[in-house]
């Protein structure tokens, strides 16, 4: 059950959400719909009273009053005879969309960072897999490792890159995201009966936090800048890993998600040689890896160290869709990992296998291409805002998908509350952080065609033109505080 959340903490998540631009019971409404959309408000959490949230913000009662009744009315907010109303998504509602669920018609999702399939690759991988599939239809079809071939497909690629991989050191799993919630149940469970710590970068991809959260451990997170530098910290992280003995870490090192960062092989040295030291079991999330933009060179993580735990996938390479990812450990972890596998399902969907062991074997086929057009994508997206969004600041990334774009001021919230009146959904920059953190920031993917981020830019620019002709806000709260380190 979700914890109770009071009204002081109510009116942190929300932080300077009055803008002026609307009735404050309405842009109250807004905010919490969007807090609940994000995931920053789970399901099923009561919410405070009218009373006390009117005197944490500051407002009248009869503002909340109001607020609370648009929530109801929208889906958002259950209503029960004496009792708090409770977050909840409303059934069947396009306009509920948020990460995670299609967008409506007529909305340019920008929530999302992923890629159409890669044409023809992938058809061709699926029409050899259904010639293949009938040489599996006459056993029972579970899979609980992943089908050998596929196993030992991706052992080949770790080698060849110079990491030997035998393929009794990998399991196949349905994505990323599935291979994530195995390692965290294996690893980081309660201990004597407290939950358990894991470290992870700040900022940090969301469905990772949630993971982490669902697994019932706890966020230590180390912030990624560190003085006078934009790569990682090191010297915090080593410091975070002695200091707390985290069960694990979660990093990616690979065109980190969302600043696009690629991890020097130094700093990658050290990043082992801490995880070694504090006992922490390093996860290391290279999906992203493959989107390799500016030529740059690095080793897998698990050339430098026998204990990293490495997290692949199919879905930023080639499509989504194949839902096919994979873990490398050594071969007692797969063990684990496998038994742990078995309490969420005995195994993934064979027809998608047999298409990612075609994918594998031709893997670089699909890459030229693929770079070339998001390269193009990345630098319009760059001149259209640097043109249309000029207060707007964001390094080059190395690679991935996402520029990582920092605002005048912190308005992320806001502006992701009013962008679907412009046509435009994105993911708030709080959704990438701990307690409220990064509201200067918004992740643009550049994932979409040129004409449409053009539209997007030119949208986000009369959002924020809407949130700055606002009248000065009654109450402005400060902004949400960066977590620290406990």
């Amino acid at each position: 059950m979700p914890g109770v959340l009071n009204a002081a903490a109510l009116a942190r998540l929300t932080g300077p959400w009055q803008n002026g631009a609307g009735p404050a019971y309405r842009e109250l409404a807004d905010v919490v719909r969007l807090l609940i959309l994000d995931g920053r408000l789970p399901l099923d959490t009561p919410l405070p009273s009218e009373r006390s949230l009117s005197e944490a913000l500051g407002m009248s009662r009869t503002t909340v009053t109001a607020a609370y009744a648009q929530l109801r009315e929208q889906g958002f907010l259950s209503s029960g005879q004496g009792a708090k109303g409770r977050t909840r998504l409303p059934r069947a509602s396009a306009s509920a969309a948020g990460p995670g669920i299609s967008a409506p018609d007529g909305i340019l999702d920008l929530a999302y960072a992923s890629l159409p399939a890669s044409g023809e690759v992938v058809h061709r991988a699926y029409a050899a897999a259904l010639t293949d599939l009938p040489a599996l239809l006459p056993g029972f079809g579970y899979e609980v490792l992943g089908l050998p071939a596929l196993r030992e497909a991706v052992a080949e690629r770790y080698s060849d890159a110079g990491v030997p991989t035998t393929p009794d050191q990998i399991l196949i799993t349905s994505g990323a995201q599935h291979a994530l919630t195995i390692i965290l149940r294996a690893e980081a469970g309660p201990r004597q009966g407290r939950p358990a710590k894991v470290l992870v970068e700040h900022p940090s991809y969301p469905n990772a936090l949630d993971a982490i959260t669902a697994a019932g451990a706890k966020h230590i997170p180390i912030p990624m800048d560190g003085p006078g530098q934009d790569s990682w910290d090191l010297g915090a992280i080593a410091a975070g890993m002695l200091a707390h003995r985290p069960a694990a870490a979660y990093m990616v090192p690979d065109f980190h998600n969302p600043t696009g960062r690629l991890m020097p092989d130094s700093q990658r040295r050290q990043l082992v040689r801490a995880a070694t030291a504090s006992g922490t079991v390093l996860i290391i999330d290279e999906t992203l890896r493959d989107l390799n933009l500016n030529g740059l060179q690095s080793h897998h993580v698990a050339a430098f160290g026998p204990g990293v735990v490495t997290i692949g996938s199919l879905s930023k390479s080639h499509w989504a869709g194949l839902r096919t990812g994979w873990i490398r450990a050594s071969t007692a972890q797969i063990r684990r990992y496998a038994a742990h596998r078995s309490t969420l399902d005995l195994g993934g969907p064979l027809t998608e296998q047999l298409a990612a062991i075609h994918l594998m074997r031709h893997f670089d086929e699909p890459l030229p291409d693929r770079l070339e057009t998001l390269r193009h994508h990345r630098a319009t997206l760059q001149d259209l805002v640097a043109t249309h969004l000029p207060t707007w600041k964001a390094q080059e990334p190395d690679g991935g998908l996402t520029l990582w774009c920092r605002l005048p001021t912190p308005i992320s919230t806001a502006l992701t509350v009013v962008a679907p009146d412009f046509g435009v959904r994105l993911a708030a920059g709080p959704r990438f952080g701990v307690g409220g953190a990064f509201d200067h920031y918004v992740r643009l993917p550049y994932t979409l065609p040129p004409h449409h981020l053009e539209t997007a830019v030119r949208a986000l620019r009369k959002a924020q033109d809407q949130l700055e002709a606002a009248p000065q806000p009654r109450r402005f709260l400060s902004e949400p505080p960066r977590v620290a380190i406990a």
